[in-house]
């Protein structure tokens, strides 16, 4: 089967489910991992800015879109000739489904079975942990954040964290004003590339918050992503303790 991939942490999954780059024939710039493997994989476009004429030219068997990353009316146009599966990652349980759909399609049901267990193994030795209050915040100019329906809401509070931000919706923008709620501040490395700098800004206003970087890559990639972030997420939930 001959697949090409919109979505980077789908990508990734593509690969540690054992497919090489003879299955996976087509990326995004963005789909960055697996290092070594992934360099060999043309390159389509960019998530949002596809090279419809490109994908035509390689003709694949199956391409594997999100409903959030890539545009509506582009992969509509790629439906007209291809078989697309729209993926659309809210929660942990969608993360489940998504992986035994991949492992179905790709009869790789034992792998995925594999993953899914990882991820829950990892997640459950945080389940008896203290809520901590924090705001996650993905964008500056204006600061943005994330609300309780998405991905990295749901993992933040699988790893004994409380989004202060839990009662909104999506990505809001938000002002320094409402961090001062949360005890901890996460600024995440995409997309936005938040810096130590940006920690530094942020404490001049908000003195009594800690404030972290963290890798936007272990809360937001879906797929198998998670069954790697065990000594990550130890690390973090013992520096906010």
């Amino acid at each position: 089967m001959k697949i090409i991939s919109l979505v980077p942490s789908i990508t990734e999954a593509l690969f540690d489910f054992g497919l090489s780059e003879k299955e996976v024939i087509g990326r995004t710039k963005f789909c960055i991992q697996p290092k070594n493997t992934v360099q060999k994989v043309e390159i389509i476009g960019g998530t949002k800015n596809l090279n419809i004429a490109k994908i035509k030219s390689l003709n694949p068997d199956l391409i594997i879109a999100n409903k959030e990353e890539n545009v509506k009316e582009q992969i509509e146009e790629l439906q007209k000739d291809f078989k697309v599966l729209v993926t659309n990652i809210s929660n942990l349980e969608d993360n489940y489904y998504l992986l035994k759909t991949l492992g179905n399609l790709l009869e790789k049901q034992e792998i995925a079975q594999k993953f899914n267990l990882k991820i829950y193994e990892i997640l459950a030795k945080f389940s008896d942990l203290e809520k901590k209050k924090c705001a996650y915040l993905i964008w500056k100019n204006p600061y943005m954040t994330v609300g309780f329906d998405t991905f990295i809401h749901d993992i933040l509070d699988k790893i004994g964290f409380q989004n202060i931000f839990k009662n909104q919706k999506r990505y809001p923008e938000v002002s320094v004003v409402d961090l001062k709620a949360a005890d901890y501040i996460f600024l995440s490395s995409e997309p936005f590339p938040f810096q130590q700098k940006h920690i530094d800004e942020l404490q001049k206003e908000l003195p009594a918050a800690k404030i972290f970087l963290v890798d936007g890559e272990a809360f937001s990639w879906y797929g198998t992503r998670l069954a790697k972030c065990e000594s990550y997420f130890q690390n973090l939930v013992e520096n906010c303790r």
